[in-house]
């Protein structure tokens, strides 16, 4: 049997979140006649502090409903360049909302202040119009890196200034509210809508929800149709999602307390790690001579999963499923390989 470390997304739902399948309230969630979908989206919208929820299928989705939503053809969006939104999404912006994209380098994924400010274009028809700005909380690429409610203030009060909509792309928001002791709410409160996944850490085994004031919701649902996220009985994929919300939250911690073992243990064997705040690891390969894909190849004979995140990067990802003999048998996976390098 391996040991995945390749992603948080990997988590399979627990016994009692396929009984709640199973045992699920149905309706035609399109004629919003799902009881259970209802019911999801009401305790979303109450601990993000929000008006309304929406259930849409993926992360993806419920972030380029929010683009559609916010912007028309032709607007201009500004996101960090190593943002999942801009990154991982397969061009989406342009090719579904028409938008063009202004990226800022942040500092492990944070876009500054003053940085953002300059970036918003003036009242000039040579110019697109800053239309929406873009937040993710934790920054995938910037390892797990959580953004602080300090640091999402300070954007959303340049926002603000400017009558400019912030959206929040919260796949991980939970760990990012862990990690630093604080309500999700206090986090999403420093963004006009916010998507959050169900289906990562918190193991559900599908959805994300994206959630806003009621006008914009109502806006967002006929987006989330026009791309084909109109669902029928979706009850039986919302039942787990309310186990999610309510049950798996607060055990990100240990996540974050694992992928700090693994850091650790990786630092002993003199291989450069990254900071680590929450569930991921990064770790440079370039000290050994082998790039990620060519160590990962070796790893995998080990029996250890993990994916390569650059030319000389590896990802490692903490979840549910990872206890402290897998870090312990994965950290001794990599102190046999390297003694070979």
């Amino acid at each position: 049997m391996k040991i995945d470390l390749r992603s948080d997304t990997i988590t399979k739902p627990t016994e009692e979140m396929l009984r709640a399948m199973a045992e699920a309230e149905v309706g035609d969630d399109v004629y919003r006649e799902d009881p259970t979908v209802n019911r999801l989206e009401a305790i979303a919208a109450e601990i993000l502090g929000k008006e309304a929820a929406l259930f849409v299928t993926s992360g993806t989705q419920g972030n380029q409903v929010a683009v559609l939503t916010h912007c028309v053809n032709g607007d201009e969006v500004i996101a960090e360049a190593d943002s999942h939104i801009f990154y991982y999404e397969g061009g989406a912006m342009s090719a579904l909302a028409g938008v063009q994209t202004r990226t800022l380098v942040g500092e492990r994924g944070a876009l500054r202040a003053e940085g953002v400010e300059r970036a918003i274009r003036g009242n000039n028809i040579h110019f697109p119009r800053t239309k929406l700005i873009c937040l993710e909380n934790t920054h995938n690429r910037a390892g797990g890196a959580v953004i602080s409610v300090a640091q999402m203030k300070s954007v959303y009060d340049i926002a603000q200034k400017y009558s400019i909509p912030v959206h929040l792309d919260g796949a991980r928001l939970f760990n990012a509210a862990v990690a630093q002791g604080v309500a999700v709410s206090e986090l999403s409160a420093f963004a006009d809508t916010v998507q959050i996944c169900l289906s990562k850490g918190l193991s559900a085994p599908v959805g994300s929800i994206l959630a806003g004031d009621r006008a914009f919701i109502e806006e967002a649902r006929w987006w989330r149709k026009k791309l084909g996220g109109g669902l029928r009985q979706a009850g039986y994929l919302a039942a787990p999602g309310i186990i999610a919300l309510t049950q798996m939250t607060e055990r990100l911690a240990e996540d974050h307390e694992r992928a700090q073992q693994l850091a650790k243990g990786l630092r002993q064997l003199s291989l450069q790690v990254e900071q680590v705040e929450t569930n991921i690891v990064l770790v440079n390969t370039d000290s050994i001579g082998q790039t990620a894909v060519a160590f990962l190849e070796r790893l995998e004979e080990k029996g250890v999963l993990a994916v390569d995140f650059d030319e000389y990067v590896i990802r490692f990802t903490t979840h549910r499923h990872i206890r402290d003999q897998h870090i312990k048998t994965v950290v001794e996976a990599v102190e046999q390989l390297l003694e070979t390098v």
